[in-house]
């Protein structure tokens, strides 16, 4: 596939970049570790780090004659070799601009772009006591600026860490990959199967306009805890997510995770040796990740699942709740969720499960479950981690 090609399929395209720093673009989705190495890997060079003086910077806002509420936001500056440069802030980038500006870019948002340039602008000349930044943008004129930082961040480029993720994966015979989907029907539930072929509407391997992220699963070695509603095995499957962001959001990172085959629920929960390992952005840190990630999945996917398999136990044996109220007062005071998102969880267990929440195990499954419907990666994985933090606190 070329790299034309994945940019179509991908949902990338000049006409959403003008709208980007109001508005969030989706997560671009591939279909194997391949494909986005590949992409990574093109889209890098394509991309230029750049050290601004901001009294050589514009910040323009043009009116969208359609909608004079909002409109585009160009960024134009001269770099350290005196190249004159054009791009277009990203979602990303403005929220970065916004903070080395001092002012919200919540608040910018909600202001015609004219206005909200002329924010940034100000704030960037005179509102911080450095004059340098560093940019991060491509090279054509009016393509996107996808990070602005301090002058002495340090990058650690997406590709250089999903190429050692697809050497594990390469390395493990198959045992890492994709999930497979629920398919077909038997007692009235799903039934799981680990070949379905990966599709963009399935697949487990992300890219934002910030940060990727990787989820693979060893789901043709199922952990089984406990029985479903008709009888049939409650499979579990050992998994790891991988992130990184070459733009300032994130450090690099690799962590355990267990996914639910019934609903597909993400369990963000270390309960053995493996729990997460953090790499800061630094010279080595691409062979660091190598190194520190490679025994780790050995010896989780090796690992004996007892601890784990006691650990849901110790879960379901732990009653939270006899009625409504106290299931929307351990969802928000122990499970962090709001009024809305606490009632929200409530009524997707019983739709899911056919019964309220009760124990811990189910008000894990209830956060996770809602968890599937944020369209962002990295909200969702704020979300679901407030389930794996009720999983820790029953088997600390």
């Amino acid at each position: 596939m070329t790299y034309l090609t994945n940019a179509i399929a991908h949902g990338i395209g000049n006409s959403t970049v003008s709208s980007q720093w109001y508005n969030r673009p989706d997560d671009q989705k591939f279909l194997s570790i391949d494909e986005m190495l590949t992409y990574k890997k093109a889209d890098a060079k394509s991309l230029t780090s750049r050290i601004v003086d901001t009294h050589r910077l514009n910040i323009i806002g043009t009116p969208d004659e359609k909608n004079p509420s909002r409109g585009s936001i160009t960024v134009e500056y001269d770099d350290e070799n005196g190249r004159e440069n054009m791009n277009t802030p990203t979602n990303w980038s403005f929220n970065q601009l916004s903070q080395l500006a001092g002012a919200p870019s919540g608040y910018l948002r909600n202001l015609p772009a004219e206005l909200a340039a002329d924010n940034l602008m100000w704030g960037l000349r005179y509102n911080r006591g450095k004059e340098l930044i560093k940019t991060y943008g491509g090279n054509a004129a009016g393509s996107d600026l996808r990070a602005a930082t301090g002058p002495d961040y340090g990058r650690i480029f997406d590709h250089e860490i999903i190429e050692p993720i697809k050497n594990l994966v390469d390395d493990s015979n198959g045992r890492w990959k994709v999930a497979g989907q629920m398919t077909g029907m038997k007692d009235g539930l799903a039934v799981y199967d680990p070949e379905v072929p990966v599709t963009l509407a399935t697949t487990t391997l992300f890219a934002s306009d910030r940060d990727v992220f990787i989820f693979l699963v060893d789901d043709r070695n199922p952990i089984e805890v406990g029985k479903l509603a008709n009888g049939e095995p409650d499979l579990m499957f050992r998994g790891f997510y991988a992130w990184n962001s070459e733009t300032g959001s994130k450090t690099a990172g690799i962590a355990a995770m267990y996914l639910r085959g019934v609903c597909m629920n993400r369990n963000l929960w270390g309960v053995e040796n493996f729990h997460e390992i953090k790499i800061k952005h630094t010279k080595f840190a691409p062979d660091r990740f190598a190194q520190e990630a490679r025994p780790a999945l050995q010896s989780f996917a090796n690992g004996s699942t007892a601890q784990f398999v006691q650990g849901v136990a110790d879960a379901k044996a732990a009653i939270i709740a006899k009625d409504d109220d106290d299931r929307l007062d351990f969802l928000t005071r122990r499970g962090g969720l709001s009024q809305t998102l606490a009632k929200a969880a409530a009524a997707r267990h019983i739709k899911e499960e056919g019964r309220p929440v009760s124990s811990v195990w189910d008000a894990v499954q209830a956060i996770t479950a809602i968890a599937r419907d944020i369209p962002h990666q990295d909200d969702r994985i704020a979300l679901e981690k407030k389930g794996g933090a009720l999983l820790d606190k029953v088997t600390a």
